[in-house]
């Protein structure tokens, strides 16, 4: 958790970087939330759509500049995204 404090600190809120932590932030509280409440389909649905925007910025990021791309994915110890 230390880790993404330091992201909340120096980073620019507009930039990928900075959505794609909120949206990890939001994925893991949801993820807590479904473990307790295993039929709140309203939440599940939250969840899926976070998970698609944070994939879709992960491979505009990837696309664009992976250096960056690989030092995120590796401080919010996400996994790498599928290529077709």
């Amino acid at each position: 958790m230390l880790k993404n404090t330091l992201i909340l600190e120096d980073e620019n809120r507009g930039s990928v970087e900075f959505q794609v932590f909120l949206f990890t932030n939001k994925i893991q509280r949801l993820t807590s939330h479904l473990e307790l409440h295993k039929k709140d389909y309203l939440s599940q649905r939250g969840l899926r759509k976070i998970l698609g925007k944070r994939q879709r910025l992960l491979a505009y990021l990837a696309k664009k500049n992976t250096v960056r791309y690989k030092e995120l994915i590796g401080k919010l110890n996400i996994r790498e995204i599928k290529t077709r």
